[in-house]
């Protein structure tokens, strides 16, 4: 039975809902918890294609193999701020954010700290693991990319070579940190299949048919069609760049990507760290952001525009009300949770 679109749920009940159904799947613990941490902390922001919504695919993953449930990464190389491991297929949130909390520990001692991870499985919403380093008043960068996948065409080309490459960055200021997340295409592969579940059409042409057609249809993608660049036919070259960029910083720094034609899920993340105070100093770096967020936000609007918002303000204000309400997650998440909860013998969550 579907769910009413007011249906909430208390954040902690979906984070030991999710965090029961991964251990029961075969997941270790503390892998468990970081999945279901960082799966219900996207659905809190409204990132709701990269919430919950992927919980069943990562579900189906461990079922067949394709997600590792135990052991640690492999260490390639670890030089104090440089470390690069082999990912080993493990859950990419619990890569991910063990891999910003090592960079942020670093900073501390050398001032910036970088880590690479190979062949990693799905890491999920970026912007979710970016206030593990802004909450220490460090600034941070994460990029992922999946050698896995090809559904952007690179600027003039029709064919599929990468995926949307996105990058996310969190920096401090006096107030909430600025948290952006976006990706060297319009639109993701996981909003296309949401469209064609839902049997809905983009408003504007984001993606190109097997032809090389600009086209609002996300079944395109189904056909051999992709995703336009990040500026769309006029300036694709802007996300084409973008993506290149991503692609070197994540799987040719890890020294594992599409040259070696991984099958299943894969990818590759860089994750950067820097300390304020070994540059030019924590009140010298929040004066210079605090100025730059207080110029965006009093910025005449214009017409239509309620007022200007910083990136991750809407985010942090979802965050807020889903703390002291609950929780609304999207239609037909937990619907589509029903069969695995039973399956895995994991009671659902109760509403709120």
């Amino acid at each position: 039975m579907a769910e009413a679109a007011d249906t909430r749920y208390a954040p902690q009940a979906l984070i030991n809902f999710a965090q029961a159904l991964f251990t029961s799947a075969g997941l270790e613990a503390d892998k468990a918890r970081a999945i279901a941490v960082y799966l219900v902390e996207a659905d809190l922001m409204g990132h709701t294609t990269h919430g919950l919504a992927l919980a069943g695919w990562y579900l189906q993953s461990i079922a067949d193999g394709v997600m590792t449930k135990s052991g640690a990464p492999d260490v390639i190389s670890d030089k104090g701020p440089a470390i690069a491991w082999a990912g080993r297929r493990l859950p990419g949130a619990w890569l991910t954010s063990k891999a910003v909390k090592l960079a942020a520990n670093r900073a501390e001692t050398f001032g910036t700290a970088t880590v690479v991870i190979g062949d990693s499985h799905h890491i999920g919403c970026l912007a979710a693991y970016l206030t593990l380093a802004t909450d220490r008043g460090y600034m941070v960068s994460i990029a992922s990319s999946s050698p896995s996948g090809a559904q952007v065409a690179p600027f003039g080309g029709r064919k599929g070579v990468y995926t949307p490459n996105p990058v996310a960055y969190g920096i401090p200021t006096p107030d909430d940190p600025i948290l952006i997340d976006i990706s060297a295409s319009i639109t993701t592969v996981n909003m296309a299949q949401r469209m064609v579940r839902d049997g809905r059409q983009y408003e504007h042409e984001w993606l190109l048919d097997e032809n090389g057609l600009p086209s609002r249809d996300p079944k395109v993608i189904e056909r051999g069609g992709t995703l336009l660049p990040t500026g769309g036919p006029d300036h694709g070259q802007k996300g084409y760049g973008m993506a290149l960029h991503v692609e070197a910083f994540t799987q040719g720094l890890a020294g594992y990507g599409r040259a070696d034609a991984p099958k299943g899920t894969s990818a590759a993340v860089t994750i950067q760290v820097f300390d304020p105070a070994a540059f030019g100093g924590r009140d010298a770096f929040v004066k210079q952001t605090g100025w730059l967020a207080n110029a965006c936000r009093t910025n005449p609007p214009r017409p239509g525009i309620e007022r200007v918002r910083l990136p991750g303000e809407n985010g942090l204000a979802k965050k807020r009300l889903a703390m002291e309400e609950g929780v609304v997650l999207f239609p037909g998440i937990m619907e589509s949770l029903e069969a695995h909860a039973g399956r895995l013998g994991v009671p659902m969550p109760e509403r709120v």
